[in-house]
């Protein structure tokens, strides 16, 4: 995933929870696909980190330790500056990009 094309705001902002939570029509259902979203976006940020650090892992001590520990940092400090997970999820809700289904009111429709 390209976590620069989404554009979330790193700064406190006031949001209409109520506006937002029309598609759903309840709150608390809105924050579980946001918060769920949001666990799935740090699951993925998680593993992309991991897979390019372990590009530098070295097993040995040697003297290109210095330069492979740098570009780690560098790595570390990119993912530290991309907003976090929860923000990410609240922009795609905004956007419209989050698929989610709630199976019990689907039963409760056609049951």
């Amino acid at each position: 995933m390209d976590y620069k094309k989404i554009a979330a705001s790193t700064n406190t902002e006031t949001r209409d929870v109520m506006k937002m939570s029309d598609p759903v029509g309840n709150v608390y259902e809105m924050v579980m696909v946001i918060s769920k979203r949001a666990n799935q976006l740090a699951v993925e940020m998680k593993q992309d980190l991991d897979a390019k650090l372990q590009e530098f892992a070295s097993y040995s001590d040697n003297l290109e330790e210095v330069f492979e520990n740098h570009e780690q940092i560098e790595i570390s400090r990119f993912y530290e500056k991309l907003p976090k997970p929860s923000l990410l999820a609240i922009e795609e809700w905004k956007e419209g990009e989050i698929y989610y289904r709630n199976p019990s009111k689907e039963k409760e429709m056609f049951g």
